[in-house]
């Protein structure tokens, strides 16, 4: 039998201080697998999804609600611009690109996006089936709601009033599925797109409106003067979404920041507590080990087989803090998130391989001292005190 397998043995025999080691250890290294991951997905999306984007303009209020609603669709719109304001912006020659965007209906939780095909060719999406809308109340939908709702070209969808909520449906005109995207990776795959006629026809507008325009410069110069021209000039608030992006982290980092400050600490809790155990067996054990070196096992084997348990314990820990910690993401995403902000514990990044490494090194370092004082033990003496 190898040190390998009496480290097992010995740590197999105090049931309950193995359990309550491998939960520490697994609860702070999950934690700080699930704030990797999503911080990680956070940061992707916000980038993915706005890239491309210069500036958001829409009604007045406030500027990071503008850019949840008209980006990445997480949050109400802050009201409606009148289209023909939008048009005389459109033309103005600081902007390069404008993409409108009317908001206000969901089908089965997700959002039904009026545009042209701007919006298309701002975000790359391609067809995986069908063709981009072309008449009144076509639709083309993305990836994730095709799945989810096991929709292809030709069925018939009924929209909702509201942003999430499945009351007051548009009976009396069904949406007809005309494309199906590909999966893009980003905002897209969630959303119902068609026509800005469909939306107002739906709601049988006599004033036309719109939620927001996506904006693209055409030069540095308008990055300095048009925000500000927006802002002071018209009845419109215009946004960047760099910039609200970093002060949504800013307001979201104070919170993980926190929560990784404690995950940290429940490692190291369960590396004294680990140090503990190991000293206290040891303690118990020194009857044993002298016996084993009567029968031949070296000082080197003795002290290998001390910090096996160590490492051992923080190994099986973390890797089941890690597994744990995107199950829980996992599920936290797909059953509490909305569509649009789901995040996917099926990602494993290589960054975690730090989590496994630190669990490696407290384990060594847990057990380094135990490890030392049995290895110092003196075969004579112990023997002559039975």
């Amino acid at each position: 039998m190898n040190a390998f397998q009496i480290s097992w043995k010995n740590l197999k025999a105090n049931p309950l201080t193995l359990a309550l080691n491998l939960m520490l250890i697994a609860f702070g290294t999950g934690m700080l697998a699930m704030l990797l991951l999503g911080v990680k997905q956070v940061g992707e999306r916000l980038r993915d999804n706005a890239k491309g984007v210069d500036l958001v303009v829409g009604a007045k209020g406030s500027p990071l609600q503008l850019i949840l609603s008209s980006i990445y669709f997480i949050d109400f719109p802050t009201g409606n611009i009148a289209e023909e304001d939008a048009k005389v912006l459109t033309a103005n020659p600081m902007i390069k690109k404008a993409v409108p965007l009317a908001l206000g209906d969901n089908y089965a939780g997700f959002r039904i996006v009026g545009t042209d095909t701007g919006y298309v060719t701002l975000h790359g999406l391609e067809l995986e089936s069908g063709r981009f809308w072309a008449k009144d109340f076509e639709i083309v939908v993305g990836a994730e709601v095709a799945r989810v709702q096991n929709l292809k070209p030709g069925d018939r969808v009924y929209g909702s009033h509201g942003l999430s909520s499945d009351e007051g449906m548009h009976e009396d005109h069904p949406y007809i599925v005309c494309g199906v995207l590909k999966t893009k990776g980003n905002v897209a795959d969630n959303l119902v797109l068609t026509g800005l006629e469909s939306i107002w026809k739906m709601h049988g507008a006599e004033k036309r409106e719109i939620t927001s325009m996506l904006i693209q410069y055409r030069s540095r110069m308008a990055m300095v003067t048009l925000p500000a021209m927006i802002n002071r000039s018209t009845a419109m608030q215009a946004a960047s979404p760099a910039k609200e992006s970093a002060r949504l982290f800013a307001l979201i980092g104070v919170g993980v920041d926190a929560v990784q400050w404690f995950a940290v600490a429940l490692m190291l809790l369960a590396g004294v507590s680990v140090f503990v155990s190991l000293y206290n067996s040891l303690r118990e054990r020194v009857y044993d080990i002298a016996v084993m070196r009567v029968m031949g096992a070296s000082r080197q084997t003795i002290f290998t087989m001390i910090i096996f348990e160590g490492v051992l314990l923080t190994t099986f820990g973390s890797l089941a803090g890690v597994l744990v910690g995107h199950a829980g993401l996992h599920t936290i995403g797909y059953w509490q998130g909305s569509p649009q902000a789901r995040l996917d514990g099926l990602v494993f990044l290589p960054e975690e391989g730090f989590l496994l490494a630190a669990g490696l090194l407290i384990g060594i370092f847990a057990a380094l001292l135990p490890a030392v004082q049995a290895y110092r033990i003196d075969i004579s003496e112990t023997m002559s005190k039975i």
